[in-house]
Protein backbone atom coordinates (compact mmCIF):
# COMPACT_ATOMS: atom_id res chain seq x y z
CA UNK A 1 0.00 0.00 0.00
CA UNK A 2 2.86 2.44 0.92
CA UNK A 3 4.68 1.53 -2.17
CA UNK A 4 1.32 2.35 -4.23
CA UNK A 5 0.79 5.64 -2.60
CA UNK A 6 4.49 6.49 -2.75
CA UNK A 7 3.94 5.51 -7.13
CA UNK A 8 0.31 7.30 -7.17
CA UNK A 9 2.41 11.02 -5.63
CA UNK A 10 4.96 10.34 -8.03
CA UNK A 11 2.55 9.94 -11.08
CA UNK A 12 0.75 13.17 -9.56
CA UNK A 13 3.63 15.31 -9.39
CA UNK A 14 4.49 14.25 -12.69
CA UNK A 15 1.46 15.01 -14.63
CA UNK A 16 1.71 18.52 -12.63
CA UNK A 17 4.80 19.35 -13.78
CA UNK A 18 3.86 18.81 -17.59
CA UNK A 19 0.37 20.86 -17.02
CA UNK A 20 2.66 23.57 -15.85
CA UNK A 21 5.15 23.47 -18.82
CA UNK A 22 5.26 23.43 -22.44
CA UNK A 23 4.66 19.97 -24.06
CA UNK A 24 7.15 18.92 -26.25
CA UNK A 25 6.81 19.60 -30.01
CA UNK A 26 5.25 15.95 -30.75
CA UNK A 27 2.22 16.75 -29.17
CA UNK A 28 2.39 20.49 -29.36
CA UNK A 29 2.84 23.61 -27.30
CA UNK A 30 0.38 24.31 -24.12
CA UNK A 31 0.29 27.85 -21.99
CA UNK A 32 1.14 26.88 -18.44
CA UNK A 33 -1.56 26.24 -15.88
CA UNK A 34 -0.79 29.52 -14.20
CA UNK A 35 -1.36 31.72 -17.44
CA UNK A 36 -4.73 30.30 -18.73
CA UNK A 37 -8.00 32.03 -17.97
CA UNK A 38 -11.47 30.89 -18.37
CA UNK A 39 -13.13 31.45 -21.94
CA UNK A 40 -15.67 33.27 -20.77
CA UNK A 41 -13.38 35.91 -19.96
CA UNK A 42 -13.54 37.16 -23.70
CA UNK A 43 -17.16 37.85 -23.59
CA UNK A 44 -17.34 39.30 -20.36
CA UNK A 45 -14.64 42.24 -20.80
CA UNK A 46 -16.98 43.25 -23.25
CA UNK A 47 -19.30 45.29 -20.57
CA UNK A 48 -15.50 46.83 -18.87
CA UNK A 49 -14.30 47.54 -22.40
CA UNK A 50 -17.26 49.76 -23.10
CA UNK A 51 -16.73 52.12 -20.64
CA UNK A 52 -13.90 52.74 -22.55
CA UNK A 53 -15.49 53.24 -25.41
CA UNK A 54 -18.38 55.08 -24.38
CA UNK A 55 -15.66 58.04 -22.63
CA UNK A 56 -13.38 57.73 -26.03
CA UNK A 57 -16.60 58.60 -28.10
CA UNK A 58 -17.23 61.86 -25.70
CA UNK A 59 -13.70 62.58 -25.81
CA UNK A 60 -14.08 63.11 -29.39
CA UNK A 61 -17.63 64.59 -29.59
CA UNK A 62 -16.67 66.94 -26.73
CA UNK A 63 -13.87 68.60 -29.48
CA UNK A 64 -16.14 70.47 -31.63
CA UNK A 65 -19.86 69.90 -29.65
CA UNK A 66 -21.34 70.91 -26.34
CA UNK A 67 -21.47 68.22 -23.71
CA UNK A 68 -24.80 69.17 -23.36
CA UNK A 69 -25.71 67.19 -27.05
CA UNK A 70 -24.40 63.71 -25.37
CA UNK A 71 -26.25 60.65 -25.56
CA UNK A 72 -25.88 59.57 -22.19
CA UNK A 73 -29.12 57.92 -21.04
CA UNK A 74 -28.67 55.77 -24.58
CA UNK A 75 -25.43 54.86 -23.78
CA UNK A 76 -26.54 53.14 -20.33
CA UNK A 77 -29.00 51.25 -22.54
CA UNK A 78 -25.87 50.12 -24.83
CA UNK A 79 -24.06 49.08 -22.11
CA UNK A 80 -26.96 46.89 -20.06
CA UNK A 81 -28.13 45.55 -23.67
CA UNK A 82 -24.52 44.29 -24.39
CA UNK A 83 -24.03 42.77 -20.74
CA UNK A 84 -27.83 41.19 -21.84
CA UNK A 85 -26.02 39.51 -24.77
CA UNK A 86 -22.84 38.62 -22.52
CA UNK A 87 -25.20 36.44 -20.25
CA UNK A 88 -26.94 34.71 -22.93
CA UNK A 89 -23.44 33.96 -24.85
CA UNK A 90 -21.90 32.29 -21.98
CA UNK A 91 -25.03 30.75 -20.24
CA UNK A 92 -23.37 27.41 -20.71
CA UNK A 93 -19.90 28.31 -19.67
CA UNK A 94 -18.64 28.30 -16.50
CA UNK A 95 -20.59 31.15 -14.06
CA UNK A 96 -17.57 33.84 -12.79
CA UNK A 97 -19.86 35.09 -10.41
CA UNK A 98 -16.57 37.37 -9.25
CA UNK A 99 -16.41 39.02 -12.63
CA UNK A 100 -19.93 39.24 -13.02
CA UNK A 101 -20.46 41.03 -9.34
CA UNK A 102 -17.31 43.78 -10.63
CA UNK A 103 -19.36 44.05 -13.97
CA UNK A 104 -22.46 44.95 -11.73
CA UNK A 105 -20.49 47.65 -9.86
CA UNK A 106 -18.99 49.56 -12.72
CA UNK A 107 -22.60 49.55 -14.56
CA UNK A 108 -24.28 50.70 -11.70
CA UNK A 109 -21.58 53.49 -10.99
CA UNK A 110 -21.91 54.45 -14.65
CA UNK A 111 -25.61 54.65 -14.93
CA UNK A 112 -25.36 56.77 -11.59
CA UNK A 113 -23.17 59.03 -13.35
CA UNK A 114 -24.69 59.40 -16.44
CA UNK A 115 -27.78 59.81 -15.29
CA UNK A 116 -26.73 62.80 -13.04
CA UNK A 117 -24.61 64.13 -15.77
CA UNK A 118 -27.53 63.60 -18.82
CA UNK A 119 -30.01 65.47 -16.37
CA UNK A 120 -28.03 67.79 -15.57
CA UNK A 121 -26.22 68.95 -18.98
CA UNK A 122 -30.30 68.81 -19.77
CA UNK A 123 -31.92 71.01 -17.38
CA UNK A 124 -28.29 73.63 -16.26
CA UNK A 125 -25.80 72.84 -19.16
CA UNK A 126 -28.01 73.90 -21.90
CA UNK A 127 -29.06 76.96 -20.42
CA UNK A 128 -24.76 78.39 -19.69
CA UNK A 129 -24.21 76.94 -22.89
CA UNK A 130 -27.15 78.95 -24.56
CA UNK A 131 -25.92 81.42 -27.59
CA UNK A 132 -22.02 80.10 -27.33
CA UNK A 133 -20.31 78.10 -29.62
CA UNK A 134 -18.83 74.69 -27.97
CA UNK A 135 -15.94 74.83 -25.90
CA UNK A 136 -16.22 78.54 -25.73
CA UNK A 137 -14.53 78.87 -22.42
CA UNK A 138 -11.48 77.85 -21.17
CA UNK A 139 -12.80 75.42 -18.72
CA UNK A 140 -14.96 74.01 -21.74
CA UNK A 141 -11.13 73.45 -23.34
CA UNK A 142 -9.56 71.86 -20.16
CA UNK A 143 -12.45 69.71 -19.62
CA UNK A 144 -12.20 68.58 -23.95
CA UNK A 145 -8.66 67.99 -23.15
CA UNK A 146 -9.27 66.17 -19.42
CA UNK A 147 -10.96 63.67 -21.28
CA UNK A 148 -9.05 63.14 -24.16
CA UNK A 149 -5.89 62.26 -21.23
CA UNK A 150 -8.22 59.98 -19.18
CA UNK A 151 -8.96 57.72 -22.25
CA UNK A 152 -5.65 57.02 -23.07
CA UNK A 153 -4.91 56.03 -19.36
CA UNK A 154 -8.26 53.90 -19.13
CA UNK A 155 -6.95 51.68 -22.28
CA UNK A 156 -3.80 50.85 -20.10
CA UNK A 157 -5.01 51.32 -16.69
CA UNK A 158 -8.15 50.85 -14.36
CA UNK A 159 -10.43 54.62 -14.17
CA UNK A 160 -9.79 54.42 -10.56
CA UNK A 161 -5.79 55.22 -11.15
CA UNK A 162 -6.10 58.40 -12.89
CA UNK A 163 -5.20 61.53 -10.88
CA UNK A 164 -8.61 63.74 -10.93
CA UNK A 165 -6.93 65.84 -8.90
CA UNK A 166 -4.63 67.18 -10.89
CA UNK A 167 -6.85 68.53 -13.65
CA UNK A 168 -9.00 69.86 -10.61
CA UNK A 169 -5.72 71.77 -9.37
CA UNK A 170 -5.68 72.92 -13.01
CA UNK A 171 -9.31 73.87 -13.44
CA UNK A 172 -8.72 76.40 -9.98
CA UNK A 173 -5.02 77.52 -10.50
CA UNK A 174 -4.80 77.80 -15.02
CA UNK A 175 -7.76 78.84 -15.99
CA UNK A 176 -8.56 82.86 -15.29
CA UNK A 177 -11.33 83.33 -12.83
CA UNK A 178 -13.19 86.25 -15.08
CA UNK A 179 -13.42 87.01 -18.58
CA UNK A 180 -15.83 86.01 -21.84
CA UNK A 181 -19.03 84.38 -20.58
CA UNK A 182 -19.47 84.36 -17.03
CA UNK A 183 -22.07 82.47 -15.96
CA UNK A 184 -20.73 79.66 -18.42
CA UNK A 185 -17.46 79.87 -16.72
CA UNK A 186 -18.65 79.52 -13.19
CA UNK A 187 -21.27 77.07 -13.85
CA UNK A 188 -18.56 74.98 -15.72
CA UNK A 189 -16.22 75.18 -13.12
CA UNK A 190 -18.89 74.29 -10.24
CA UNK A 191 -19.86 71.47 -12.41
CA UNK A 192 -16.24 69.99 -13.14
CA UNK A 193 -15.06 70.83 -9.37
CA UNK A 194 -18.24 68.43 -8.63
CA UNK A 195 -17.40 66.08 -10.48
CA UNK A 196 -13.39 65.68 -10.47
CA UNK A 197 -13.62 65.84 -6.51
CA UNK A 198 -16.48 62.85 -6.53
CA UNK A 199 -14.16 60.95 -9.13
CA UNK A 200 -10.81 61.27 -7.03
CA UNK A 201 -12.38 60.01 -3.35
CA UNK A 202 -14.45 57.12 -5.33
CA UNK A 203 -11.40 56.25 -7.08
CA UNK A 204 -9.23 56.62 -3.90
CA UNK A 205 -12.67 54.19 -2.48
CA UNK A 206 -12.35 51.53 -5.08
CA UNK A 207 -8.49 51.19 -5.65
CA UNK A 208 -8.30 50.32 -1.84
CA UNK A 209 -11.21 47.61 -1.83
CA UNK A 210 -10.38 45.91 -5.10
CA UNK A 211 -6.55 45.97 -4.20
CA UNK A 212 -7.90 43.75 -0.64
CA UNK A 213 -10.39 42.13 -3.09
CA UNK A 214 -7.92 40.95 -6.20
CA UNK A 215 -5.14 40.02 -7.00
CA UNK A 216 -2.80 42.47 -9.30
CA UNK A 217 -4.27 41.18 -12.46
CA UNK A 218 -1.04 39.96 -14.86
CA UNK A 219 0.37 42.15 -17.30
CA UNK A 220 0.94 39.66 -20.09
CA UNK A 221 -1.05 37.32 -22.06
CA UNK A 222 0.42 33.92 -23.29
CA UNK A 223 0.09 32.43 -26.56
CA UNK A 224 0.82 29.68 -29.01
CA UNK A 225 1.48 30.81 -31.97
CA UNK A 226 2.76 29.37 -36.10
CA UNK A 227 5.14 31.25 -38.14
CA UNK A 228 6.93 33.69 -35.67
CA UNK A 229 8.36 36.20 -37.69
CA UNK A 230 12.48 35.44 -37.28
CA UNK A 231 13.31 39.27 -37.88
CA UNK A 232 12.99 41.24 -34.71
CA UNK A 233 9.78 41.04 -32.64
CA UNK A 234 7.96 44.20 -31.43
CA UNK A 235 9.55 45.42 -28.13
CA UNK A 236 6.69 44.20 -25.97
CA UNK A 237 6.27 40.30 -27.85
CA UNK A 238 8.59 38.10 -25.86
CA UNK A 239 9.11 34.82 -27.04
CA UNK A 240 9.05 32.00 -24.26
CA UNK A 241 9.95 28.72 -25.70
CA UNK A 242 10.47 27.22 -29.04
CA UNK A 243 9.60 23.42 -30.12
CA UNK A 244 8.81 22.41 -33.51
CA UNK A 245 6.80 24.78 -35.53
CA UNK A 246 4.79 26.77 -32.57
CA UNK A 247 6.22 29.31 -30.45
CA UNK A 248 5.00 30.35 -26.60
CA UNK A 249 5.01 33.54 -26.82
CA UNK A 250 3.79 36.59 -24.10
CA UNK A 251 2.11 39.67 -25.16
CA UNK A 252 0.92 42.81 -23.30
CA UNK A 253 -2.70 42.62 -22.03
CA UNK A 254 -5.68 44.67 -22.86
CA UNK A 255 -5.14 47.20 -25.49
CA UNK A 256 -1.74 46.78 -26.42
CA UNK A 257 -2.69 43.07 -27.30
CA UNK A 258 -4.86 44.24 -30.05
CA UNK A 259 -1.80 46.23 -31.27
CA UNK A 260 0.65 43.22 -31.04
CA UNK A 261 -2.19 40.91 -32.52
CA UNK A 262 -2.38 43.42 -35.74
CA UNK A 263 1.40 43.29 -35.66
CA UNK A 264 2.18 39.55 -35.96
CA UNK A 265 -1.07 38.84 -38.48
CA UNK A 266 0.33 41.23 -41.28
CA UNK A 267 3.20 39.13 -40.33
CA UNK A 268 1.48 35.48 -41.84
CA UNK A 269 1.57 34.28 -37.64
CA UNK A 270 -1.05 31.97 -37.00
CA UNK A 271 -2.88 31.84 -33.60
CA UNK A 272 -2.92 28.76 -32.16
CA UNK A 273 -4.07 28.76 -28.15
CA UNK A 274 -4.76 32.38 -26.35
CA UNK A 275 -4.34 31.51 -22.51
CA UNK A 276 -5.66 28.43 -22.58
CA UNK A 277 -8.26 28.75 -25.46
CA UNK A 278 -8.37 27.05 -28.58
CA UNK A 279 -11.81 28.01 -29.11
CA UNK A 280 -13.27 31.87 -29.99
CA UNK A 281 -12.14 35.10 -29.46
CA UNK A 282 -14.54 37.78 -29.21
CA UNK A 283 -13.37 41.01 -31.92
CA UNK A 284 -14.98 44.33 -32.14
CA UNK A 285 -14.91 46.43 -35.30
CA UNK A 286 -16.56 49.75 -36.50
CA UNK A 287 -17.81 50.03 -39.29
CA UNK A 288 -20.48 50.45 -41.95
CA UNK A 289 -23.22 48.71 -41.50
CA UNK A 290 -22.88 47.14 -44.85
CA UNK A 291 -19.78 45.22 -44.09
CA UNK A 292 -19.46 41.59 -44.88
CA UNK A 293 -18.47 38.83 -42.52
CA UNK A 294 -15.94 36.55 -43.20
CA UNK A 295 -16.45 32.87 -43.05
CA UNK A 296 -16.60 30.69 -39.86
CA UNK A 297 -16.94 34.07 -38.21
CA UNK A 298 -20.21 34.92 -36.03
CA UNK A 299 -21.88 38.09 -35.31
CA UNK A 300 -23.16 38.36 -31.63
CA UNK A 301 -24.85 41.95 -31.27
CA UNK A 302 -23.91 45.30 -33.16
CA UNK A 303 -24.23 48.80 -31.68
CA UNK A 304 -25.12 52.02 -33.47
CA UNK A 305 -21.90 55.09 -32.90
CA UNK A 306 -24.73 57.35 -31.57
CA UNK A 307 -22.21 60.20 -32.45
CA UNK A 308 -21.50 58.84 -35.90
CA UNK A 309 -24.36 58.36 -38.02
CA UNK A 310 -24.50 55.37 -40.27
CA UNK A 311 -21.14 53.47 -38.10
CA UNK A 312 -22.01 50.68 -35.77
CA UNK A 313 -19.94 48.61 -33.75
CA UNK A 314 -20.21 45.10 -34.75
CA UNK A 315 -18.95 42.19 -32.29
CA UNK A 316 -18.06 39.66 -33.66
CA UNK A 317 -17.15 35.75 -32.37
CA UNK A 318 -13.90 34.54 -33.98
CA UNK A 319 -12.39 31.06 -34.14
CA UNK A 320 -9.05 31.01 -32.76
CA UNK A 321 -6.76 29.73 -35.70
CA UNK A 322 -8.98 32.35 -37.74
CA UNK A 323 -8.16 35.21 -35.83
CA UNK A 324 -5.19 36.35 -37.93
CA UNK A 325 -7.22 35.76 -41.06
CA UNK A 326 -9.91 37.91 -40.00
CA UNK A 327 -7.92 40.95 -38.67
CA UNK A 328 -6.13 41.47 -41.79
CA UNK A 329 -9.41 40.92 -43.44
CA UNK A 330 -10.53 44.08 -41.91
CA UNK A 331 -6.74 45.68 -42.14
CA UNK A 332 -6.93 45.40 -45.78
CA UNK A 333 -10.54 47.25 -46.34
CA UNK A 334 -9.22 49.94 -43.74
CA UNK A 335 -12.13 49.63 -41.00
CA UNK A 336 -11.04 50.41 -38.00
CA UNK A 337 -10.30 47.05 -35.49
CA UNK A 338 -11.58 48.22 -32.05
CA UNK A 339 -10.59 45.57 -29.84
CA UNK A 340 -9.88 42.11 -29.38
CA UNK A 341 -10.79 41.20 -25.74
CA UNK A 342 -7.85 38.61 -24.81
CA UNK A 343 -9.66 36.94 -22.01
Amino acid sequence: MKRLATMACIGALAFASLAAAPMSAATGLQVPVADRRGGEQTYLTFPEWFLVFSPAEYADWLQHHAPTRFPFFRHIGQFWSAYGHVIAATRHQHFNAGYHVMICVIGASTTIEYSIKGAYDTLVGRLSQLGLSPNATPEDRLAAGVEQDYVHFIRVEPWYKFDFAAPLKRLWTDTPWWGAHPLRKWERRYALTTEWSVKAVYGWLLGKATHEAYAAPKPTTVVVVRNLPNAKLPPDVERLHHAGDEDLVALPRYQAFTAASLVLAKHGTQFVDIAGNRGVILVSIVAPASLPIPQDTRQIFEQPVLTQPGRERRVLRVPVAQLSAVLNFYSDKRIEIEHVFDY
